[in-house]
């Protein structure tokens, strides 16, 4: 049996690193695309938060640099078949054309030591996104409901309650702070809510902890809103402002502000 050449095993340890972050990379993968279909060196899966994630990674172990071309036909397979980012690796680096049509598009260029250190930072900026997103959706529910409801049903207390047994918006303004603060990677971060109801550590020292933490509360949140909300339909007072909240560009700010920060 011949030796597998020399590139294969580019693809693989690649396909590898993706896996033991845990996402599902598959190498040499045929995709149907809306107009035809596009042969894969690297497809990696992966979901969070019911978020799904989908990247295409070209692997050039290659002599020579990348050319503006094979940016151009990754940029194209990408729209095809709907990925969120594309990589292109090679250790021989981009011709200036590449490196120019890359720019403010979601490819990137890079080398397979750069992947390495880096796609930790990726995956946790899709993290980070989903959670913002859905901390959101919890302010849209928490903020529709009156200051007297909300008193009422026991989602915030009472200014001179110290300590106060639950308040929604302390613990929005701590899930915030805390995103804030992994963003820039200022780490270990301060989580104390003040409140009497608290839902793990106080302090995250790791991604891994931070993670945690807002699992345990947006979780509990959201479930103190349900009750909350049930007990009013009982009561008839369920009566919610529901109206277009501006997410002020969250996603996107911490989103690039969480790659500025680690890249530097």
């Amino acid at each position: 049996m011949s030796e597998k050449p020399d590139w294969y095993h580019y693809q693989e340890k690649i396909c590898s690193h993706f896996n033991s972050l845990g996402a599902r990379a598959e190498t040499n993968v045929t995709v149907q695309g809306t107009r035809t279909n596009h042969d894969i060196d690297i497809l990696v899966k992966s979901k969070f938060l019911g978020q799904n994630i989908l990247w295409i990674i070209e692997a050039k172990q290659w002599n020579r640099k990348v050319s503006k071309l094979h940016v151009l036909a990754l940029r194209t397979i990408i729209t095809d078949i709907g990925a969120d980012r594309g990589f292109i690796i090679s250790d021989k680096g981009f011709q200036s054309g590449a490196i120019e049509a890359a720019k403010d598009s979601n490819i990137s260029l890079i080398t397979f030591n750069e992947i390495i250190k880096e796609t930790e930072h990726y995956i946790q900026a899709e993290i980070l996104q989903a959670y913002v997103k859905r901390l959101v959706l919890l302010e849209t529910r928490y903020w529709s409901h009156s200051k007297t409801i909300r008193k009422q049903y026991g989602l915030r207390g009472e200014i001179w309650d110290i300590p106060v047994n639950f308040s929604g918006q302390h613990l929005l303004m701590t899930a915030h702070f805390a995103i804030d603060s992994a963003v820039k990677n200022e780490y270990p971060i301060n989580l104390e809510t003040y409140m009497v109801e608290k839902q793990g550590q106080l302090i995250a020292n790791n991604f891994q902890e931070l993670t945690n933490w807002l699992n345990l509360n947006l979780n509990y949140m959201d479930e103190k809103i349900l009750k909350a909300e049930i007990s009013m339909i009982k009561d008839g007072n369920f009566n919610p402002d529901l109206f277009e909240r501006e997410e002020k560009e969250l996603p996107m700010k911490y989103l690039t502000s969480f790659r500025k920060n680690n890249d530097e």
